[in-house]
């Protein structure tokens, strides 16, 4: 995708934006690309974070917050694709609104009048991606081989697209599922399903699954002595899957590239405000990430650095803590 983002803002926009949470390195990421973006541009930023996908109240009165702070414009990182059908006009008024990373239902006629613009990665072809890599090793005839996938929280973000991405390109393979298992993505919550995936005494040859269970499985896999025997691959990147994939302890992941969405979400935004032509539906390119592939200014453009903490306020090209 090329891309020019602006260099500078006409004024200093009051810009509010609204996340699911901040609990993951990719939400921090998310983060970290719109809070260097304000700064450049010299927009003032307020972020808002709903502490987790079950909090939609919570998120609907953060947009109302987003309204009484005086915002110039809306990023919404909802909770819920379709959450907010009927009703989003009623928590914005009149702020135009940009829907970023995860997906929102523009069918319903209230949701479309009200979303100026969206950027986001369809998760259907990460999942896809997964489905792919694996699918190319071990195509039908080469012998079946059994793999776990724990794709996460059943109810929201995007696991059932990814899910549904994977299972379409595994289906003509020697790709065996034989457990699939659902949890939210708390570090515990993965490690307990891994647990009880080995205790089952079923034979596996790959651990496939969300970055929180790809991260857990390298040390479960350590302790358990079946680091040799077990190979892991993610739906997606994080700063412990790149850790994963650098010590060639996981195999595959492929990147939406979160920093750059988000910088993406806050230039569609400004963009708007000023007149200036504006690009409606914006969708990095997911890149193939390998122990052997991991491109610098891909990385750059998908995870925050290391010393990176979470910011919820910039104003005049600083963050105020």
């Amino acid at each position: 995708m090329t891309y020019q983002p602006l260099t500078t803002a006409s004024k200093p926009w009051k810009i509010c934006s609204v996340y699911p949470h901040l609990k993951d390195s990719y939400w921090l990421s998310v983060n970290y690309g719109m809070v260097e973006h304000a700064k450049k541009l010299g927009v003032e930023l307020k972020v808002l974070e709903a502490g987790g996908y079950p909090h939609l109240e919570k998120q609907q009165t953060q947009i109302k917050d987003c309204h009484q702070w005086g915002a110039d414009a809306i990023i919404l990182g909802t909770v819920d694709s379709t959450a907010y059908q009927g009703i989003l006009s009623q928590l914005t008024g009149e702020i135009p609104v940009f829907a970023t990373i995860n997906d929102i239902d523009v069918t319903d006629p209230d949701i479309r009048k009200n979303i100026t613009a969206k950027v986001g990665v369809d998760w259907y072809e990460m999942g896809q991606a997964a489905g792919e890599f694996l699918a190319k090793r071990h195509p039908r005839g080469s012998g079946v081989v059994n793999i776990a996938w724990l794709p996460g929280p059943s109810q929201r973000g995007g696991t059932k697209p990814v899910t549904q991405g994977f299972l379409d390109a595994v289906k003509d393979s020697d790709i065996n599922i034989i457990k699939t298992m659902w949890a939210d993505n708390s570090k515990e919550l993965q490690r307990n399903l891994i647990q009880k995936l080995f205790a089952s005494g079923q034979h596996l040859d790959y651990i496939v699954g969300g970055a929180v269970a790809a991260e857990v499985a390298i040390s479960e896999l350590r302790s358990n002595h079946k680091s040799d025997d077990i190979s892991i691959v993610s739906t997606y990147l994080s700063h412990g899957v790149y850790r994963g994939l650098r010590r060639g302890k996981i195999l595959f992941a492929p990147t939406d590239k979160m920093a750059q969405q988000a910088m993406l979400s806050l230039d569609q935004a400004v963009r708007h405000l000023e007149d200036k032509p504006i690009e409606r539906d914006l969708s990095p390119k997911i890149e193939w990430l390998t122990p052997t592939h991991l491109p610098k200014d891909v990385i750059a453009d998908s995870l925050s650095p290391a010393e990176f903490r979470p910011a919820f306020s910039v104003y005049n090209h600083k963050v105020r803590r």
